[in-house]
């Protein structure tokens, strides 16, 4: 038997299709099988990170402070000023 004629099932996909090396290389999650423990572990990570960017927003919300350059090139600690305030 040819290695390129295989016996196609159905939920294959792009698996059962005539292709080039390099396009299997290219686009290689096309041709893996889906792994449970991957997946969980990309959504624990993506939920992770944006949850740290989520509370990393909401701090820097709640500070009063922001960082001023000066002219000589220090970085100085100020308080916010409301332009509404004065």
């Amino acid at each position: 038997m040819n290695k390129n004629t295989r016996k196609t099932t159905p939920g294959d996909g792009l698996r059962s299709l005539r292709s080039t090396t390099l396009f299997r290389v290219i686009n290689f999650e096309l041709y893996t099988k889906p792994n449970k423990a991957v997946m969980i572990f990309g959504i624990v990570a993506m939920l992770g990170c944006s949850g740290y960017i989520f509370y990393m927003n909401s701090d820097q919300k709640r500070n009063n402070y922001h960082a001023v350059v000066k002219s000589d090139d220090t970085i100085v600690l100020e308080k916010k000023v409301s332009k509404w305030t004065d």
